[in-house]
């Protein structure tokens, strides 16, 4: 072989190693990214305080809620009071991004468009909800409840696994004027316009009827349900559209 080879296959090497260790370098939770940053994305949840957010229509202190981690977690242990936790901001046109993972026959949710009001009891009195399910959940196989689709309203668009126990899950939801879409591990699960005559029928023949704001809205807080497992969350990011 000779030197230019030689120096050819230098070269080469050279290169699939730099790429294989930039590849393999992954970004820490509850980071943005320089590009993140430029085009306009927030980060939720910082790792280690709950700014952002505060517990649904309370006045509570403390809650099943922690800081765990790095992550935000809901201690099924917790003998403090249960409420869902919402952020302190309205969002209307966003992109949202987050990890999740539940314990063994975990159950939760992020709704949207929550109207916080005294009269408004509970989150899902308003927000419509992205299904969380973890696969042994005796309701996994109900298709209307599976992971990431629109809780009781639409199966999956697009069947997709969820990550084994104990391993994050990455979530998005896209709302414009109105029009959501929600994805889980990187395929689409669900569509709706929330202004359109689907939606109000759908509403009007569903167990949400009852609460005269459900499904109602095109902006809101966005909230994290508290529910009887165990749920944990981290690297939440938004980006206003």
């Amino acid at each position: 072989m000779n030197l230019r080879k030689i120096n050819l296959y230098a070269v080469v090497l050279c290169f699939i190693i730099t790429t294989s260790a930039c590849s393999s370098k992954q970004l820490a939770p509850n980071t943005l990214t320089e590009q993140e940053k430029k085009e306009g994305w927030k980060l939720l949840f910082d790792g280690h305080s709950f700014a952002n957010w505060h517990l649904y229509n309370s006045e509570q202190k403390t809650a099943a809620w922690e800081i765990l981690d790095g992550t935000l977690y809901c201690n099924p242990k917790s003998e403090a009071p249960k409420f869902d936790l919402t952020t302190d901001k309205v969002y209307e046109n966003y992109e949202l991004t987050f990890e999740w993972k539940l314990e063994k026959e975990g159950n939760s949710g992020v709704f949207v468009n929550v109207q916080e009001r005294p009269d408004i009891l509970s989150t899902y009195h308003s927000g419509p909800e992205y299904q969380l399910l973890e696969d042994s959940h005796a309701d996994f196989n109900i298709p209307l409840k599976k992971p990431g689709v629109l809780y009781t309203f639409l199966p999956q668009q697009n069947f997709v696994n969820t990550k084994k126990l104990g391993e994050w899950n990455n979530s998005k939801i896209i709302q414009k004027n109105g029009f959501i879409k929600f994805y889980l591990n990187g395929q689409q699960t669900a569509e709706m316009d929330f202004k359109s005559k689907q939606w109000k029928s759908l509403v009007s023949n569903s167990k949400f009827k009852e609460f005269a704001d459900f499904g109602q809205h095109t902006k809101g807080k966005i909230a994290l349900q508290d529910w009887s497992r165990g749920c944990s969350f981290r690297s939440i990011k938004i980006k206003e559209l």
